[in-house]
């Protein structure tokens, strides 16, 4: 009886239904946003919308055999993963394996199919914080083995993904892997003292590159700046402020229509504000909210450490793409190519965020037969 009743409660509703209607508003809202530059660039204009479904359709699929895979058989397997992460982003920087799109290599093309390497090696990168973190949790607080061999990992990514050149995704990892050293107790006076360290070498970063500099510019006054870096940005808060209470209606958007460089991708969330208004933002809001408590629930009464910690960098992980894709489209921060996940077009990213909701339910599963 107790076994049947495990089974029923197995794919937690509380963090399953959230990540399905999110997955559901991205695949309508796609439509919408997506209809009339499909038919300038396919002549079908259900063309992102039905790759936006398959992809949906796979994503569900692979959290349901990721929701019955043993969370700890990533243990042995994490420096595997690690491996073929470093393997898969260093083919996307070989001349003719590699594709490019918008002025940056950061997918592999599989056939008919682009995937992006970086939504892999994130979620290796999470495994491989748990794993160390689990096994060197009586000796963290030592610089030489709680800090350095996490940045070491860390450097190695950001020097693969710099050559793409994705700096969206890495600030994502410094992000994510600060935040789950701070939850694996790692010492806070290494944490803080680094980040002092590497400071100039992000304002050298930053400096480095025109457009890169440009774009802090304009994120002080995007007005300033109509018809160039801040054209987005601009039209971004033209649809949420022409959406007011309650939006335009479906498919009633003015500003995806060839307004918005990227209305299905990185600003998918104007297009909801303009059509949906503040009330169908609020929603989107909520659900990312429940997901944050229930993930944050879940990492927090885990069985192991290894499963609390797994639950808190994918949950992280998660957030942290929302929040930063948020404050983009809401100019609270400089304009940064960075999807929302489950509402933006593109199959890696809904995909694995499927499959990290697939992991976080085994734990789950595995908390509640405690």
């Amino acid at each position: 009886m107790n076994d049947k009743k495990t089974h029923k409660s197995a794919f937690d509703p509380v963090l399953l239904f959230p990540a399905l209607l999110l997955t559901g508003i991205g695949v309508i809202m796609i439509y919408s946003a997506s209809s009339e530059i499909a038919i300038r660039e396919y002549a079908n204009e259900y063309y992102f919308f039905t790759r936006q479904l398959l992809f949906a359709v796979v994503g569900i699929l692979a959290m349901w055999v990721c929701r019955y895979i043993p969370y700890r058989i990533y243990r042995p397997l994490t420096y595997i993963l690690m491996i073929i992460s470093f393997g898969l982003l260093g083919l996307v920087l070989v001349d003719g394996v590699g594709h490019t799109a918008g002025g940056a290599t950061r997918w592999l093309r599989l056939g008919m199919i682009s995937f992006q390497p970086s939504e892999f090696a994130r979620i290796a990168l999470i495994i491989f914080m748990a794993y160390s973190l689990t096994r060197k949790q009586q000796n963290v607080e030592r610089f030489f083995i709680g800090f350095i061999p996490h940045v070491a990992m860390l450097v190695i990514f950001t020097l693969l993904i710099y050559k793409q050149p994705d700096f969206g995704t890495i600030a994502i990892f410094w992000m994510l892997t600060w935040i789950v050293m701070f939850a694996g107790r790692v010492r806070l006076a290494h944490l803080f003292s680094a980040c002092i360290a590497v400071l100039p070498v992000a304002i050298f970063a930053l400096g480095s590159a025109e457009y890169r500099l440009n774009r802090w510019i304009t994120f002080l006054d995007p007005w300033k700046y109509p018809r160039d870096e801040g054209y987005q940005i601009i039209h971004s808060l033209l649809g949420f402020g022409s959406g007011g209470l309650l939006g335009k209606g479906f498919g009633q958007g003015y500003q995806k229509l060839f307004y918005l460089p990227t209305p299905h991708t990185d600003f998918i969330l104007s297009v909801i504000g303009e059509e949906g208004g503040l009330v169908m933002v609020l929603i989107v809001l909520a659900l990312y909210m429940i997901l944050l408590w229930r993930g944050m629930w879940i990492a927090i009464t885990a069985r192991d450490y290894f499963g609390s910690l797994l639950a808190f960098g994918i949950t992280a992980s998660i957030t942290l793409q929302s929040a930063v894709n948020m404050g983009v489209n809401l100019s609270l921060l400089p304009t940064k190519g960075l999807a929302l996940p489950f509402l933006s077009y593109g199959g890696s990213s809904l995909v694995f965020n499927l499959v990290c909701i697939g992991i976080l339910m085994n734990i789950s599963t595995a908390r509640a037969r405690v």
